[in-house]
């Protein structure tokens, strides 16, 4: 659903106004789901990992998760700021 709100806003609205900060934040969304589902599949296949959170509800795992969540969101609105399309 993220991915299709990205394309509606670069495909249907072109960009314009917005939409433009709507698409650099539905694409930063649906990477830092990606980025989600690949710490979790870490700390499950990883057995250093694993170790640390046995059951994906311990602090290291939360702590992690927390600061991808951070990261991304400052990385979101730097882009939201500095990404303006060639016409």
């Amino acid at each position: 659903m993220i991915l299709a709100v990205a394309l509606f806003a670069l495909y249907g609205e072109k960009l314009a106004g917005r939409w433009r900060a709507v698409y650099v934040a539905s694409a930063v969304a649906a990477l830092w789901l990606n980025f989600f589902v690949a710490i979790v599949q870490s700390f499950n296949k990883f057995a250093y990992l694993k170790t640390f959170a046995p059951t994906g509800t311990e602090p290291p795992f939360a702590v992690t998760q927390g600061i991808t969540l951070i990261l991304f969101i400052v990385m979101g609105i730097a882009a939201v700021r500095r990404y303006h399309p060639v016409d």
